[in-house]
């Protein structure tokens, strides 16, 4: 038995062999794609097959049917051949009876109109792409619309960018990150050579740098002229009597802090040039007065004064929360019975309350000088600004919280701003208090005394206004008592401030007047004609630390 293929385009493919001729043979196959693509087609000539034997024809009609939906397979010996479905599978041995059905099925195929005979195309042509004929499915075949293709992005490229964007971005971060460090080492080290050239300055200015002479004082006072806010401070013992002068300075400009205590032994001049103390000028001419007086003495120029008696200064010690100072003496306790101890005990950090503290200051032992009881008056005083508030707002807090009455030319806030920048001194030890030493007669002592002048209190005589007075310090070195004071007279009626320098060790023959710096040079010389002495008298030299002018009255200085 000889069975023919299964063909699936067959009834439907136009170019399929069921069209007679030399084509029927022909077969297609694409060779390519065209510019739109579309699939170019290719006529493939097919070998001839050997011809298989012919059925012959039954009269009943039986045979092979070109169209039918399934095929008929006969036997070549004759007889009943095989049928086979749409898939080519037998369906059994037919018979005449069981094939009867295959002319109708022949009959219902030719009543369709035959497609015409396609034209043999040439090869290669491009081809319109042939209807898909339709397809008979198979058992467990998948359909197409069970596939779906999705066009798959080329993604190695992109990552190839995304990739040397990275690294270049990384790059420039890497650079960028260089050059940010090597900006910041380069402002480090500018930053450290400003601040080591400053430091270096700085100890430069204050004298503190190895190997400077003069102390420390010296070396600020050498630098130029200096900014100074003086206040005078006056304590008042409203119980005991008696009052205790110290001078407040802040130097601006070497960044420090004093204490000076004035004794109240001091010479100084009233209002008409009267020779008196600084302890009769504070009851006698008051806060004015005495402030004037200090300042002609001294060559300072005091701001204001205050005021502090001893119940204020016992409630500034309670308001800043008492103090620790070294104390030198034992303080007995004026309300104690025999035998009881002190109220303040000799020794370093003792810590004093307000009633303590003001005990304390004004305490002066049987025997001992004025000196030893200043001295205690400024230790509280320090120990006070050490426990006050460095913050202006604040201190003027405190000062107000007092409730005093202050002088009218300090207020509140004047007051307070002044003592927070000294607070702020003595906490950082850059504070001390100073005794400004007087001899017999009230005069400053020399040396010592013109060195406290000049380092603390203004580093240099301060020049007088072009309307001020010139200060004529005298010394009377004639032998004669009445000589000074006939000198005063004489000064203070010429327009003078006469600064008395007490007596000379021993007699001297002839008068000096003398000058420092050149400009004062023809106010000496009027100094000498209005005194009576001659023109030779006046030569340049050190004066006095608190006088423009210094005369020595000689032997040869004629009174009245």
């Amino acid at each position: 038995m000889n069975d023919r293929q299964y063909d699936p385009y067959a009834g439907s493919d136009p170019y399929a062999g069921e069209y007679a001729g030399e084509y029927a043979a022909d077969q297609y196959q694409v060779v390519g794609y065209d510019e739109y693509g579309r699939p170019v087609y290719q006529q493939v000539q097919q070998p001839q097959q050997s011809q298989q034997p012919q059925v012959p024809q039954q009269s009943q009609g039986y045979g092979y049917d070109p169209y039918a939906g399934g095929q008929q397979g006969y036997d070549v010996y004759g007889g009943a051949g095989t049928s086979y479905d749409n898939t080519g599978s037998p369906y059994g041995t037919a018979t005449p009876q069981d094939t009867a059905w295959i002319p109708q099925q022949q009959q219902q195929q030719q009543q369709q109109p035959e497609p015409p005979a396609p034209e043999p195309a040439p090869a290669p042509v491009p081809a319109p792409t042939p209807p898909s004929p339709p397809r008979r499915e198979q058992p467990g075949e998948y359909k197409t619309e069970q596939f779906s293709f999705i066009e798959e992005p080329d993604e190695e490229s992109e990552d190839v960018i995304d990739w040397l964007k990275f690294t270049e971005s990384r790059t420039e971060r890497r650079e960028e990150a260089k050059r940010r460090g090597r900006s910041r080492v380069v402002a480090l080290v500018v930053v450290l050579a400003l601040v080591i050239a400053g430091g270096v300055g700085y100890l430069w200015f204050a004298g503190k740098l190895p190997g400077q002479s003069g102390g420390e004082d010296g070396a600020a006072a050498a630098s130029g002229p200096q900014k100074r806010d003086v206040i005078v401070l006056h304590l008042h013992n409203t119980k005991g009597g008696g009052t205790s002068t110290a001078l407040l300075v802040n130097n601006a400009t070497t960044e420090r802090g004093a204490t000076v205590l004035l004794p109240n032994t001091l010479a100084v001049s009233d209002d008409d040039g009267t020779p008196t103390t600084l302890g009769k000028s504070v009851d006698d001419d008051g806060s004015t007065g005495t402030r004037d007086a200090i300042d002609t003495v001294l060559g300072t120029q005091v701001e204001g004064t205050w005021r502090l008696d001893t119940p204020y200064l016992e409630n500034l010690v309670e308001l800043v929360g008492n103090i620790d100072i070294d104390t030198n003496a034992e303080v007995p306790d004026p309300k104690a019975k025999n035998g009881e101890a002190p109220l303040v005990k000799k020794g370093e950090q003792q810590t004093l309350s307000g009633r303590m503290a003001v005990a304390y200051a004004t305490y002066r032992a049987s025997g001992e000088r004025e000196a030893d009881q200043l001295q205690r008056f400024g230790a509280v005083m320090q120990g006070v600004l050490r426990k006050l508030s460095s913050d202006p707002q604040a201190a003027t807090t405190t000062v107000q919280s007092l409730a005093q009455i202050l002088d009218p030319s300090l207020e509140d806030k004047d007051l307070g701003a002044f003592l927070a920048k000294l607070a702020d001194r003595a906490k950082g030890g850059d504070y001390k208090t100073t005794l400004l030493p007087v001899g017999q007669g009230g005069t400053l002592t020399d040396g010592a005394g013109e060195a406290v002048v000049k380092e603390v209190l203004g580093g240099a005589v301060r020049s007088p206004d072009k309307d001020a007075a010139v200060r004529v310090g005298v010394k009377n070195a004639s032998g004669k008592k009445g000589a000074a004071q006939d000198a005063r007279v004489s000064l203070v009626n010429g327009g003078y401030t006469f600064i008395d320098g007490g007596a000379g060790p021993a007699a001297q023959p002839a008068s000096q007047v003398t000058y420092a710096d050149a400009d004062k040079k023809e106010q000496a010389t009027e100094v000498a004609k209005t005194l009576g002495l001659p023109v030779s008298a006046v030569r340049k030299g050190s004066t006095a630390g608190n006088a423009d002018v210094s005369v020595v009255l000689g032997q040869d200085y004629r009174t009245g």
